[in-house]
């Protein structure tokens, strides 16, 4: 538990959550800490007297927005709004003794293997690991090295196991994620399965921010599912850097497909729910996890699987461990078991040796397997990376406005097929049920309400919305079975069943969970 506040001049913490849901996670676990600890936490608004930048640091763009983020509340403490600037997350692991450099002024620093010291970060008390100096130009930090030191400071016992094999050196998921400040909505949130990658890619920089793969137990993912879902959540959504070889590094045989099942089994304890899977790697993707997602009845129909070339030379420079056939034979699996299956992917353009036949087969690719959604990114130079060694030769570089050329060619290819999706379901008139986010704005013509919403092709804050036109008034975390009406753009447009004339299927609300 987080020790007592001590600095009572600290009373109001702000905190800023930058990057990717596994980020949020973080973010969601120190603010509950800072609450044990005796801390408010308060919007950036409301004269906080600290704050705290949970910070990315993937990539060029995202290291540029978090160490604007820094410089702005730097400048409010220099006006005397604030008494302390916390920086937490991946851009401290990554760069560490850089940021002062950066940002001159940071009062405390804390790496990701160390999130449980966010208080004494806060309230400034001096940690026992500092030799980056004690001046004021030195700030304290609390910075492992790796999961291991982290957890032989924290006189925990390792496990033993790695990916590899019996070598002494894996921890498996040792921190709690349970407790959470629930920074998304009641109705919906992340479960983090396992941090950590070992995968190794050419353009990534996780491994070396984050570490090997580890992987919390199933029982404990278990235990915290159900309480996200006894705290209202409906649909949880499974993350980790490599969700596809969960398990593996613990020595669970049981694997992806028993940890989906044991998610199941929760949700359908508690009358029902979604469980959707991020963020899964192609190459180890089986035929028993396919039949998961085909056969248990909460795990939604739904696939978010970076693929991030098609072209072979691509996928070899990047080290995805996968051919291009491979990738199609896969798809072709999946789509044959799982007919109404939703696949989400994502593409990187510009990569140092992409040529114009490489991207021209990433064009042919698309238009063939034709995703419900697919985002792509222009090539990030990563110092450190194989791939950045790469870009250091002019023959190998792709010029930036070429990048952008591919990456907007790319997107409008997708956006026709998208809108080609939602078009045909609507013309259909598809009946599907539908998860009610939020209201929107304004009345139609005819004064019904309007609601944002997701159906089970539709991830949160990175796919489209389902837009709600009803009678009656909803409620977020309402499950409602609607009719497909029309569509705009990326949107399709529903009515409720009983709305078109038809009988409700299921329930409109669990109660329970949408108090």
């Amino acid at each position: 538990m987080p020790r007592a506040v001590k600095n009572k001049t600290i009373e109001r913490v702000a905190f800023v959550s930058l990057g990717c849901p596994k980020n949020l996670v973080d973010s969601e676990k120190m603010l509950s800490m800072l609450r044990e600890g005796g801390l408010t936490p308060v919007n950036e608004s409301d004269s906080p007297d600290a704050i705290v930048v949970n910070t990315c640091g993937f990539l060029e763009a995202s290291k540029e927005e978090s160490l604007s983020v820094i410089r702005e509340a730097l400048e409010r403490k220099d006006r005397g709004e604030l008494k302390r600037v916390v920086v937490a997350g991946c851009l401290v692991q990554r760069h560490r003794a850089k940021i002062l450099e950066w940002a001159p002024g940071v009062d405390s620093m804390i790496g990701v293997f160390d999130r449980d010291r966010v208080v004494e970060a806060v309230t400034g008390v001096t940690p026992s690991r500092t030799n980056l100096g004690s001046d004021a130009d030195h700030p304290p930090y609390w910075i492992a090295a790796n999961a291991l030191q982290a957890a032989k400071e924290r006189g925990m016992k390792t496990i033993g196991l790695t990916v590899n094999g019996a070598d002494g050196k894996g921890v498996g998921y040792f921190e709690s994620d349970s407790n959470r400040f629930r920074l998304t909505p009641r109705h919906w949130a992340y479960l983090r399965a396992s941090e950590g990658c070992n995968q190794r890619c050419a353009f990534c920089t996780i491994p070396s921010i984050r570490g090997k793969m580890r992987s919390k137990s199933l029982d404990d993912v278990v235990a915290e599912a159900g309480a996200l879902m006894d705290d209202g959540a409906f649909e949880l959504n499974i993350i980790g850097q490599d969700t596809t070889s969960w398990g593996f590094d613990i020595g669970d045989e049981r694997g992806l497909p028993g940890l989906l099942a044991g998610l199941d089994r929760v949700a359908q304890e508690r009358g029902g729910g979604w469980i959707r899977l991020m963020y899964a790697y192609p190459s180890k993707f089986t035929d028993a996890m396919i039949d998961a997602i085909a056969t248990l009845p909460s795990v939604v129909k739904y696939l978010d699987m970076p693929l991030q070339h098609a072209s072979d030379s691509m996928l070899t420079l990047m080290r995805r461990h996968i051919t291009s056939d491979q990738t199609r034979d896969l798809l072709t699996r999946l789509r044959k078991k799982i007919p109404n299956l939703a696949l989400r992917t994502t593409f990187i353009v510009g990569h140092p040796g992409e040529t114009e036949k490489d991207f021209e087969q990433l064009l042919e690719f698309v238009r063939e397997q034709r995703f419900e959604m697919a985002g792509c990114f222009k090539y990030s130079h990563e110092d450190g990376t194989p791939s950045g060694t790469m870009n250091l030769d002019p023959k190998l570089r792709v010029p930036p406005e070429e990048s952008a050329r591919r990456e907007e060619a790319l997107m409008l290819l997708q956006q026709e097929i998208a809108f080609e999706h939602v078009a045909a379901m609507a013309k259909a008139n598809r009946r599907l049920e539908v998860l009610v986010d939020a209201p929107a704005e304004g009345r139609t013509k005819k004064g019904e309400h309007l609601y944002t919403g997701r159906a089970w092709f539709q991830a949160p804050q990175v796919d489209s919305s389902t837009i709600i036109r009803s009678k009656r008034e909803l409620s977020p975390g309402e499950l409602v079975m609607c009719e497909a009406v029309d569509s705009h753009e990326y949107d399709l447009l529903v009515k409720p069943d009983d709305e078109t004339g038809r009988s409700i299927s299921l329930p409109l609300a669990n109660t329970r969970r949408a108090k």
